[in-house]
């Protein structure tokens, strides 16, 4: 009995550590994007400004 109780909580913390992940990599893309996206807006306009 003592080694299904283990096997249930080894699973379950197996499937806490994947949603885990996939909610930082959900969370790093929602900041990420727009972050590189007003980088780049950024870098363009300014090369604008100095190339004349």
């Amino acid at each position: 009995m003592s080694e299904q109780k283990q096997d249930h909580a080894q699973n379950q913390a197996q499937g806490h550590s994947e949603n885990h992940t996939v909610s930082i990599a959900v969370s790093w893309g929602l900041v990420g994007i727009p972050l590189a996206y007003g980088l780049v807006e950024t870098l363009r306009r300014a090369a604008n400004l100095f190339s004349g």
